[in-house]
């Protein structure tokens, strides 16, 4: 018996092909043959008597220079048992995984948007067949079918009055026909027919397909042909996006709670919006201070945040007397107009005690508890174990801990063995996560029942004395941090303090913490957003001993050489271009008279008239650490801030191999400005090469062996965050594995451009006039007189002067530009849409902003200065969304 793979697939110079095959979990990769310009082809000889077991196989496109490309459908099969008279002939199309159907098969739209609201009724297919046709089609509405006719007598001669009715099988449609009396080749169409009217609808567009392959009884073919070729008649969505600790209701206990997704879900639900899209909302509790209120810092990546737990549904009517004690707490915290993030986690976490208590021995036996521990153990009695651990020290950073500093099962096993000392202490966080686990996913249930989805959030990185760390060391860099290089946010970059991750070491085990922790979120949510997408290509990687961000480098990157230099007549002089340059004329143009008090930090550089860094202050860390120990004042302020310039004054940074890269903005600092202009022409060069151009390919195949995986062990639509200094690879990758953009009117991403006009966004994009690491639409208004002045006159058309304040007018029609976009989504901060009406919004526009990332210290605490309750009597406000949102076809 032989199985012929066919691959409809046309190849350019340098391109062939291979398939995957699995067959008895023995996997093998065999090369296809060239047939024609339309065609590619393998055989596979079956030796067995009797063959039997299902065939696994996928194919690979492999191009010269290039990592392997994956046909997207990756679960296509061949069962054996079924074809045991003959040889088979398997007809594929090849599935890019960047066609926009592959978004209407994931988890929002399979499971809420195009839910089918039935199984569709099976039809009888003939049992003796030559042919079986395989499709799909994820745009079908409800009530309507699949259906195949074509030419010959077998495909029904073209009747649209009766073509071949197709059934549902998982994702696919499956038709047999009887080809045996027609002459071949044969043309065919997919077509849509009404269960309702049992009429033919419509063909599908494009030219006829194409049969060639005869069969017979005993050898069949069996085509899969892919997507349906339906309109995408426009499925546009619109949604709202606000941190879950922001919003606020008459029963919020100081800031937002899982509960109250509720009453968002039935605002957004009555207005016509699809989405509620939120912040991480994992565990960030790691000092026990207001700076754990960043969201992007989880000590877990699987737990919830304690902060988001309604205390009193979890006590509930029987034992809410419990609670009697806090009412008046409750009260006070919630009329505050922002978040205390310490008081509210301490009169919560006395609360959940309170009721742990009372109800922790049967809520841990109880059966529904114990079928949710055991699915999620994994992550939960580390967690666990590691929370008490911290709460023990009085520190998350485990280094410290004078016991299990370093992660062993054994002893995790004896600390929650029922029985030993810690034990109740321990299971009161297993407490915690299971009642935030019911509240969430009752919320999750509540806006999909009222036809809405949840978009979360995946940061980039983990937090560095988290339980992910303490658990799997080696999955991440603990001597590096992540964060961003210098940009109109941040002069100086961001640095984030995560430790970067190790991701050949992911790569090892199928990038199995990633998988887990997609599972985890799908619990929940339905859609999710890749914070820095870019640290999928490279993350700009910062020294330990760093506390800015401008002294990081790109992690992977090929280095320059130092023959480069000689080539390009240069030369190389290690201790000018590797070291800070320290002039006397770089001193006092940077500190003027304040120099004498610079010279305690400075020596002689040895055979130089330059200066270098005592030891004792030649990192930031060591600057700042002295600095801690003197009296505050705006001098010693100015004078780190100098001397932090110092130390990044410095051309090319040495990676741990002796390879050079060029620090970021050379042209900014004088140790660069104060070269020959000869000089400095040739480095500009090579500066440029660097960053723009030798990486591009390096970085694409970066991203193509992790973006590929993980978008496959998940369901969940994914959308990107590819805002900052994008290689120009990334644009192809996203659209080449079907993630979703971000695109922000004030953030182009076309060189040159001042905006971007929401009118130009692709279809698989989301779009945003702000996010919550920006100033709202009113704020962005008052900043820069210039620029606004611009946007007024060519986005917004307006003639003369522009208004100096963003008034409702203004606010609306940005807002309106964004909902008619062609964007599949139009998500906007609530702030934003609140703007639009003067009575409304806010007086103060800056107290609208969440966060500031220039500010490593910012205190995330904005709430909604309304509840939601006031918020869905607005009924003017309500109506005027809800109409443009009609108007728009987003509704």
């Amino acid at each position: 018996m032989k199985v012929h793979f066919y691959l409809r697939y046309s190849t350019k110079f340098g391109e062939n092909l291979v398939i995957v095959l699995d067959h008895h979990g023995q996997v093998q990769h065999h090369p296809m043959q060239y047939v024609n310009q339309e065609f590619w082809h393998f055989a596979l000889d079956i030796t067995d008597k009797k063959p039997s077991g299902a065939i696994k196989y996928q194919y690979e496109l492999h191009s010269t220079g290039k990592l392997p490309l994956n046909d997207w459908e990756w679960e296509r099969t061949i069962d054996l048992a079924q074809h045991t008279k003959g040889d088979v002939q398997v007809v594929d199309t090849w599935s890019d995984g960047g066609a926009y159907e592959h978004a209407f098969a994931t988890q929002p739209f399979k499971d809420i948007f195009f839910k089918p609201d039935g199984d569709t009724a099976k039809v009888k297919q003939i049992a003796k067949y030559t042919h079986e046709f395989r499709a799909k089609a994820p745009l079908l509405r409800a009530g309507e079918r699949l259906c195949l006719i074509g030419s010959g007598h077998g495909l029904h001669d073209w009747s649209v009055t009766q073509p071949i009715l197709m059934n549902r099988s998982g994702d696919w449609w499956i038709a047999r026909a009887d080809l045996s009396h027609d002459d071949f080749p044969l043309a065919y169409k997919y077509g849509v027919w009404s269960e309702t009217t049992k009429q033919f609808l419509r063909f599908e567009s494009g030219d006829n397909r194409t049969l060639y392959f005869a069969g017979d009884a005993a050898n069949a073919v069996v085509l899969h042909d892919g997507f349906v070729r339906l309109p995408n008649t426009g499925f546009k969505g619109a949604g709202v996006a606000i941190p879950v600790f922001s919003l606020r209701t008459n029963n919020s206990y100081g800031t937002g709670e899982f509960t109250d997704l509720k009453v968002l879900t039935d605002w957004a639900a009555s207005i016509g919006m699809k989405l509620l899209q939120l912040l991480p909302v994992n565990d960030t509790s790691a000092t026990g201070t207001w700076t754990d209120s960043y969201p992007y810092a989880a000590v877990s990546a699987f737990a919830l945040h304690p902060l988001y737990v309604n205390v009193k549904a979890v006590a509930g009517k029987k034992h809410a007397a419990l609670l009697k004690d806090f009412d008046k707490k409750q009260k006070t915290l919630n009329s505050l107009e922002a978040v205390d993030y310490e008081a509210v986690m301490e009169e919560k976490a006395k609360a959940m005690r309170l009721l742990y208590a009372e109800l922790g021995e049967s809520t841990l036996s109880d059966k529904a508890f114990l079928a949710y521990f055991g699915e999620n153990k994994h992550w939960l009695v580390p967690y666990a174990v590691f929370t008490w651990l911290k709460e023990q020290n009085g520190t998350s950073d485990f280094t410290q801990w004078k016991k299990y500093s370093v992660y062993q099962q054994k002893d995790i096993d004896g600390l929650t063995k029922p029985g030993a000392k810690s034990y109740r202490d321990i299971a009161f966080h297993y407490f915690v996560q299971w009642h935030l686990h019911l509240q969430l996913k009752e919320a999750t249930d509540y806006a999909h029942a009222k036809g809405l989805v949840l978009k979360g959030d995946i940061p980039i990185g983990i937090y560095r004395y988290s339980c992910d760390a303490w658990v799997a060391p080696e999955l991440y860099n603990m001597s590096r941090q992540a964060g961003a290089p210098p940009d109109d946010f941040a002069a100086t970059g961001q640095n984030w303090g995560f430790p970067t991750y190790n991701w050949d070491r992911m790569k090892a085990d199928g990038f199995a913490w990633w998988r887990q922790r997609f599972e985890q979120m799908s619990l929940y949510f339905d859609a999710f957003r890749i914070d820095h997408i870019l640290g999928f290509f490279r993350i700009w990687s910062i020294p330990l001993d760093s506390i800015e961000g401008i002294l990081g480098r790109f992690v992977p990157a090929i280095p320059v050489r130092e023959q480069e230099f000689w080539q390009m007549g240069i030369g190389f002089n290690r201790d000018r271009f590797c070291k800070p340059y320290i002039s006397e004329r770089v001193l006092w143009e940077t500190f003027g008279d304040d120099v004498p008090h610079i010279r305690p930090f400075l020596q002689v550089q040895t055979g130089t008239n330059q200066y270098e860094f005592k030891p004792e202050f030649n990192s930031q860390r060591k600057i700042q650490a002295w600095m801690d120990q003197q009296p505050a004042s705006e001098l010693n302020v100015q004078l780190r801030d100098g001397l932090f310039s110092l130390l990044a004054n410095v051309i090319l940074l040495e990676d741990e191999q002796g390879g050079l890269h060029f620090r970021f903005g050379i042209d900014k600092i004088s140790s660069f400005r104060h070269l020959d202009d000869s000089i400095k022409s040739k480095i500009n060069g090579l500066y440029l090469d660097y960053f723009f151009r030798r990486q591009d390919d390096f970085w694409q195949r970066e991203a193509m062996e992790k973006l590929p995986a993980l978008k496959r062990a998940t369901r969940m639509l994914i959308c990107g965050e590819d805002l900052g200094m994008v290689p120009a690879c990334v644009p192809d990758v996203m659209r080449d594995l079907g993630i979703l953009s971000l695109e922000i009117q004030r953030m182009p991403k076309k060189i040159g451009s001042a905006f971007f006009h929401p009118k130009d966004s692709p279809y698989l994009a989301v779009v945003t006039p702000s996010t919550h690491d920006m100033s709202t639409i009113r704020g962005w208004w008052e900043e820069d007189r210039s620029l606004t002045q611009r946007f007024y006159n060519e986005q917004l058309q307006g003639e003369g002067d522009a208004p100096f304040f963003c008034e409702p007018w203004i606010n609306r029609s940005i807002v309106e530009q964004h909902i008619f976009s062609p964007a599949m989504w139009s998500i906007f901060q609530l702030q934003d849409l609140m703007g639009i009406d003067g009575d409304l919004r806010r007086e103060n526009p800056n107290d609208e902003r969440i966060n500031v990332p220039a500010n490593p210290k910012h205190y995330w605490q904005y709430r909604m200065h309304l509840t939601l309750e006031e918020l869905a009597k607005k009924d003017s406000f309500n109506a005027d969304l809800s109409e443009m949102l009609q108007k728009s076809g987003r509704k």
